[in-house]
């Protein structure tokens, strides 16, 4: 007999009246060998997250492919803490992966702007927003999770339950993830970071008369976010490429060549502009253009986002009225201890001055909170996936900047700390978001809401550890310039572009306004900013093979036989593609490593290996490994 979720998880119900999937009151899902596996998977989805994430500008949610590793897992090592224990991991990894997505963010954002900051500096400022959005999201519990229940859906939460409680299956979604993780990690030795064989780059440039870039990386990483996000994400994406690469960069090209003698790049004294090349007119203009296009559609998302604000905390503060007994102990102990942690890291970061740790401090929490309440409910409509982080974030950045310039702290060591403050807030934005979703899917399976914050919290605190950890490790690779960076970094460009030119004054306006103008026209056009926009800003190379794998998802829906098979390949893919994106991340980061011990490295691939031909041969592997499993699959 088929198993379901009640008919009332989907709503038709008051949220006091529904009877949850597992109605035993007794029943716990947590102990030490369900701790253990949900800290692991915190681990490997905060590490590859914060990876993946610094490379290509996406993050996958964690949930699902969380939820379906897990209940292997719990299945082999746990097995009597049942369904119960797989919420408690899917939850953990769930709170690894939420805590990468917002750091990845800022702090890189640091390196970028020259500074540098300490393991304990970014670990006290990341906990004290994990603690701060845990404890207030825990206090919206009762409003957003029961009494909103049919209204808010939740609809990743729901996708969610239904795989803990189909979790009979999850042995094949393992094998599938097992097969990912091993091509991605086999391709990522021989091409990467480890022996750094062969080249993976497609590459054509031309440098005369209408310049333009078309390059492919072939990286299993990038193929694997392409199958989970899906064709319509990737074409948009890679639409903005052409646009950057193909339309944008040849018209600047082409009046450059107008340009006087003596005439040289802004930023460039050294390069004339009617010499220039495709990489640097896409480093000096195009990217910059990228930017404010990335800037109008935050603001524009923070401007819409006004009136879920006004709502959210009108119905947070009418609810807060009634009585709070949803709300546990535990999580008003972890509201307290992220306040304290906030105002003790603001003095210490702040180098004694009084002021800007107050303001800092004060601005943080009033900033975060609104935030957070928004973000909590936001996913309840749209999911983690499809939250709108970096919007919220570059909202409460503008105004932490102005804050700054009017007090006249305007340096580089001044916009450190206002990044760390801004660390605070994003990294309480994002894991507001993973913390609802995970407390839904604890209240449709029937779990306790105060066990879930234990062990949410406990992986929130094990992701920061990682993620600064995976930050520091990589920081010299984070900190290049130039034609070939390994990390892309589009989101923390950004940042450190936003607020060390408003503090400044030296922002390259002109390409600002272009892009802020490209994004308004997005905007009234109904399409979607912050993809376009980042499809813009990332290398063509990153895009195209996002598109690639989406791609590879289309073709997998089209050739099935049935509406159920193709159901069947979409899941065992995206469960191989999380192989990939953990295969190529993890093994990246590892080589990444052994290179800084000096295990590996020194070798550079000549001839062939390093030509476009070896990297069509890699393609061609890659594409035949990720298919073909899912189509040899054996009919039922």
């Amino acid at each position: 007999m088929e198993k379901k979720l009640p008919k009332g998880a989907y709503g038709d119900v008051d949220g006091k009246e529904y009877i949850p999937y597992v109605t035993q009151k007794d029943r716990t899902g947590g102990n030490g060998a369900v701790f253990i596996i949900g800290a692991v998977l915190a681990i490997l989805f905060a590490a590859s997250t914060a990876y993946s994430g610094m490379k290509s500008g996406l993050t996958v949610a964690a949930g699902i492919p969380g939820s379906i590793i897990g209940s292997g897992l719990v299945a082999v090592f746990a097995k009597r803490r049942g369904i119960l224990g797989k919420n408690i991991v899917q939850g953990m990894a769930s709170g690894g992966e939420s805590i990468a997505s917002g750091i990845i963010f800022l702090l890189p954002a640091v390196i970028l702007i020259g500074k540098n900051f300490t393991f304990w500096e970014g670990f006290l400022v990341s906990a004290g927003g994990v603690l701060f959005g845990i404890g207030v999201s825990s206090f919206v519990y009762k409003n957003f999770i029961v009494e909103e229940h049919g209204n808010l859906m939740y609809p990743e939460a729901l996708a969610i339950s239904e795989t803990l409680v189909a979790s009979e299956g999850a042995g094949e979604s393992m094998k599938y993830m097992g097969i990912g993780f091993a091509v991605g990690g086999l391709l990522t030795v021989v091409s990467g970071s480890f022996l750094n064989m062969a080249n993976t780059v497609i590459s054509y440039v031309n440098e005369r008369f209408y310049k333009w870039k078309l390059e492919l990386e072939v990286n299993p990483l990038l193929l694997g976010i392409g199958f989970i996000v899906g064709v319509d994400v990737a074409v948009i994406m890679f639409a903005g490429s052409v646009l950057a690469n193909f339309a944008v960069l040849p018209l600047i090209s082409y009046f450059s060549g107008f340009a006087r003698e003596g005439a040289f790049i802004w930023n460039n004294d050294g390069v004339a502009l009617s010499s220039m090349m495709v990489n640097h007119i896409s480093g000096s203009y195009v990217k910059y253009i990228g930017a404010g296009m990335m800037l109008s559609g935050g603001l524009i998302g923070a401007i819409r986002l006004i009136p879920a604000i006004v709502s959210s905390v009108r119905e947070t503060v009418g609810a807060k009225k009634e009585k709070r007994e949803e709300s546990s102990s535990f999580a008003s102990l972890m509201l307290l201890i992220g306040i304290a942690i906030g105002f003790v890291t603001a003095f210490l970061i702040s180098g004694g001055n009084l002021w800007m740790a107050i303001l800092g401090a004060v601005f943080s929490f009033v900033l975060s909170l609104l935030f957070v309440i928004v973000s909590g409910r936001l996913t309840g409509t749209i999911g983690t996936s499809n939250l709108p982080v970096s919007g919220m974030t570059i909202a409460s950045l503008v105004i932490l900047t102005l804050l700054f310039v009017i007090m006249g702290w305007k340096g580089a060591a001044d916009n450190k700390i206002l990044l760390l403050f801004g660390t605070f807030i994003v990294t309480a934005i994002s894991v507001a978001g993973g913390y609802c979703q995970s407390q839904k899917v604890t209240y449709l399976i029937g779990g306790k809401k105060e066990e879930m914050d234990k062990y949410f919290a406990a992986a929130g605190i094990i992701g920061v550890f990682v993620v600064i950890g995976v930050i520091k490790v990589l920081s010299d690779q984070l900190a290049m310039t130039g034609d070939n960076v390994a990390f892309a970094l589009p989101q923390a460009n950004l940042i450190s572009t936003l607020t060390a030119g408003i503090m400044s004054g030296e922002l390259p306006w002109h390409m600002i306004i272009v892009g802020v103008v490209f994004g308004i026209v997005l905007y009234l056009l109904k399409l979607p900013i912050m993809t376009v926009a980042i499809g813009f800003y990332l290398p063509i190379a990153t895009t195209s093979i996002i598109l690639a794998g989406a791609l590879v998802r289309l073709f997998l829906e089209k050739t099935a036989n049935s509406e159920k098979d193709k159901e069947i390949k979409v899941e065992n893919g995206i469960s191989l593609s999380s192989g990939l994106v953990a295969g190529g991340s993890i093994i990246g980061l590892i080589g990444i490593v052994l290179q800084v011990s000096g295990w590996v490295g020194g070798f550079a691939p000549s001839g062939f290996l390093a030509s476009n031909g070896m990297a069509y041969v890699l393609l061609v592997l890659l594409l035949v490994f990720t298919i073909w499993p899912l189509m040899s699959r054996k009919k039922e």
